[in-house]
């Protein structure tokens, strides 16, 4: 089943930056993860066993602000995502058949924003065991509001980004 609407990765350029210094300032620290498993925000999968890869934090308003002139003010923030250590080729064109980290019963939080980059809503949402019907559903609840123009998706354990959705343009 496709999706309705496309999950961003992180932007190339801000994951040069990030292989470099973090949001919070601190120098990336690559390791070698043994045991895989936990969402790569690069390439939007899971990290494979032996995968070359950080934990950085990001701040993906602050970033999108810098390219809009948008003022989130205190809505800023930052957390860990992890990212390849080295340049991928982002995610799979093939792959785009469902949302990436979906499992039925996991949290999620859906944060929706302004032009501002203001919180102006959210939903948290248990995915159900149609979990791209779930997404589907809560990304049409979001954009209904007209001054929505972007969601994050983070997880509820650990308030990590997993995605952002931008408004569609209209067709």
């Amino acid at each position: 089943m496709s999706t309705l609407y496309t999950p961003q990765p992180i932007p190339p350029e801000a994951l040069a930056e990030l292989r470099e210094t973090d949001d919070a300032g601190r120098a990336c620290v690559p390791y070698v993860d043994e045991e895989g498993g936990s969402p790569l925000r690069c390439c939007l999968r899971p990290i494979a066993p032996g995968d070359h890869v950080a934990l950085v934090a990001y701040a993906p308003l602050r970033r999108w602000a810098a390219r809009t002139g948008a003022r989130p003010g205190a809505y800023d923030e930052q957390g860990p995502v992890f990212i390849h250590a080295d340049p991928c080729e982002g995610p799979a064109r093939e792959a785009a058949t469902g949302y990436p980290f979906a499992r039925a019963g996991a949290l999620r939080a859906f944060r929706r924003y302004d032009d501002r980059g203001h919180i102006v809503g959210g939903r948290l949402l248990e995915l159900p065991e149609d979990t791209t019907a779930g997404y589907d559903e809560a990304f049409e609840e979001a954009f209904a509001a007209p001054e929505v123009t972007q969601v994050h998706v983070r997880a509820v354990e650990y308030g990590c980004l997993h995605f952002v959705v931008h408004r569609p343009e209209a067709a």
